[in-house]
């Protein structure tokens, strides 16, 4: 039988099977020998050992279309990322961490900023210009008055869906509207250090209906952009690409070069400042982390 891994907790994956029924399965060995590990989001073939309780073996583990380490999942089709626009603050430094991470891996991606109910338009109005000229589509929504979720539900129709983001931004909340079944534990706001408490213990896929997934995960404080070459890092940032034929030099990296279309861009507002002084931080990263 074929089945979706939905979920994983100490060496048991809960598969659901194409008949609808969720088996508890413990992994063959031969994955542990070749060190592949079995993710939430995998197809899987089971062979079924018991089925009242629905029990099984993961045989194999079919091809995956993509894969993610943080949050640990394969076959997403698209990310929505959950920031909230207040309390707390966004940190774009971690919203644009994420957005490289993800660029990397080829995965599109939506920006959600939750709590819009403590804002104006206006407010979210700064975080458009920022996002929406790189890219990116970007939507404000509010559980707490249930703003923007049939648009959600809308976006992630026949997809696998994953959420990301710091804690306490209000995704399990998201969770709990898009699937009441999920009863996700919410947390509050800590008044001392204003971010949220882990309230996500595990990765978990919620079917919402037929062929619609989402993948709620582990909350976040911190993210490092891995695995590239420094010169690599500027195609993360695609507004940058429209501009990079007015630099004066091939392979030119937005830095230090003094005829450069990029760093003419920012000056005039036309490229976020936000995002290139986050580009050039994470730049001098990658640079210190090749030095050692």
């Amino acid at each position: 039988m074929t089945g979706k891994i939905i979920k994983g907790i100490a060496g048991f994956y809960y598969v659901r099977g194409s008949d609808g029924k969720t088996y508890e399965c413990r992994a063959k060995g031969v994955f542990r020998n070749r060190k592949i590990r079995p993710l939430v989001g995998d197809n899987v073939e089971i062979s079924v050992l018991s089925e009242d309780p629905p029990e099984g073996n993961i045989d194999r583990i079919l091809e995956r279309k993509n894969t993610l380490i943080r949050p640990a999942a394969a076959n997403v089709d698209q990310i929505l990322v959950v920031f909230a626009a207040k309390d707390p603050e966004p940190n774009l430094n971690l919203l644009d961490r994420f957005l490289v991470m993800l660029y990397q891996a080829g995965i599109p991606v939506v920006i959600a900023f939750n709590k819009a109910d403590l804002v104006n338009e206006e407010y979210i109005g700064r975080y458009r210009q920022i996002y929406e000229p790189a890219g990116y589509q970007m939507i404000s929504i509010s559980t707490y008055e249930e703003r923007g979720i049939d648009e959600i539900r809308r976006l992630m129709r026949g997809k696998t869906t994953a959420l990301a983001g710091p804690s306490g931004v209000g995704k399990s909340s998201l969770t709990n509207l898009l699937m009441p079944d999920a009863n996700m534990e919410t947390g509050d706001i800590s008044e001392k250090i204003r971010r949220g408490k882990h309230t996500t213990r595990h990765s978990e896929l919620f079917c919402i209906e037929q062929d619609t997934y989402m993948l709620d995960t582990p909350g976040f404080s911190s993210m490092y952009v891995d695995g590239m070459e420094p010169n690599e890092l500027k195609d993360c940032f695609p507004e940058f690409g429209p501009f990079e034929e007015d630099c004066k030099f091939l392979g030119c990296v937005h830095i230090g070069e003094k005829v450069c279309g990029v760093k003419q861009a920012v000056s005039e507002g036309k490229i976020s400042r936000s995002r290139y002084d986050n580009y050039r931080l994470f730049y001098e990263e990658q640079k210190d982390k090749r030095r050692y």
